[in-house]
């Protein structure tokens, strides 16, 4: 293998309390592939769902696209040939240092999460392009694509390296890996009771941690 493509999304907020509407864990996913070809499979199932008539929104995005398109989606997804690798943050462990500020805590899930699961593939390649999904306002945006950078570069220091934030819509690689993020999330946020899609994927998870698994503290 030559050329690697990384595509990562992340899942849950930056809210560290139990409110309701508030997400329990955070986590980051990432996929790999020689190639883009889900995303080619995922713009052509598209096509084939307008000539089907069935309603769908102005690009694939897990939470809000209904049952029926979910299915197609991860029909493409579930056969294509890509690995999975995520990291799973409980937020209400999460130290007071690790979360005061967004940054801080992006970045050390970033950290980790990178610094582990890329041992499953930085050895089967000459040069990586990276593409993740862009979050936050403008000046959250930088902060986050430069804790991104920080942590890549740490460890990849010989060989080529592109790093891209994009949009989730402008990208359709970036739908599928909403659509990992958005089942692994799932399985977690329901206690495990909720495995629909995640198990749609599982065959496809090379790399699933629970950064916290065994912490017994809860700092709220």
């Amino acid at each position: 293998m030559a050329r690697l493509f990384l595509f990562a999304d992340e899942a849950g907020d930056f809210t560290f309390n139990r409110n309701p509407n508030v997400s329990e864990f955070y986590v980051i996913c990432t996929f790999t592939s020689d190639s883009c070809a889900v995303g080619e499979q995922l713009l052509e199932l598209r096509r084939h769902l307008a000539w089907q008539k069935i309603e769908m929104g102005d690009f694939f995005h897990a939470s809000t696209d209904r049952q029926q398109v979910r299915n197609h989606v991860f029909n493409v997804v579930s056969n294509a040939n890509i690995e999975i690798q995520a990291t799973i943050m409980e937020k209400s462990k999460a130290q007071p240092q690790v979360r005061i500020s967004e940054h801080r805590f992006y970045k050390y899930g970033w950290h980790y999460h990178f610094k582990n699961s890329s041992n499953l593939y930085l050895n089967k390649l000459t040069e990586l392009h990276l593409t993740v999904a862009s979050i936050g306002t403008k000046r959250k945006k930088l902060e986050f694509e430069d804790a991104v950078r920080d942590v890549i570069s740490q460890k990849i220091t010989n060989k080529p390296l592109r790093v891209s934030f994009w949009p989730c819509h402008s990208d359709p690689c970036l739908w599928a890996a909403d659509y990992c993020t958005w089942a692994i999330q799932r399985k977690y946020e329901s206690g495990g009771r909720d495995v629909r899609s995640y198990n749609l994927i599982k065959a496809k998870i090379t790399y699933e941690y629970d950064l916290w698994a065994r912490g017994t503290i809860h700092y709220y």
